[in-house]
């Protein structure tokens, strides 16, 4: 059964920095396309950014230049690190495959992003 575990969300200001962290167990993450996707309240669950596993990656226009997407394949963990951060990213944010389905979600982790 593969568990994914996400941290590092929390409460920062416009234009902060989060890095959020995906340990995955039960699977080997560096061998499938791996993405972060996000929620906000009342919204569907939607990819923002993806891995594949020789490093390209991937992101929506929104997110460009702002996010980065990396994983570290000795720790079975993906991140994501997320830059000048504004109010309409304010969700939660999961990871999971991306593209070729998806493993059971995990919990997600919270960002609001407010003054």
């Amino acid at each position: 059964q593969v568990q994914l575990v996400e941290s590092g969300g929390g409460l920062v200001q416009p234009g902060g920095s989060l890095r959020l962290s995906c340990a995955v167990s039960g699977s080997i993450a560096s061998i499938f396309i791996m993405g972060w996707y996000r929620q906000a309240p009342g919204k569907q669950r939607d990819l923002v950014a993806h891995i594949f596993p020789d490093g390209r990656t991937n992101y929506v226009d929104f997110v460009k230049g702002r996010f980065t997407i990396s994983r570290d394949n000795a720790r079975n963990t993906v991140y994501l690190q997320m830059n000048s951060l504004k109010p309409e990213d304010t969700a939660v944010y999961y990871c999971n495959l991306a593209i070729s389905g998806t493993w059971p979600w995990g919990q997600g982790t919270q960002v609001i992003v407010s003054s």
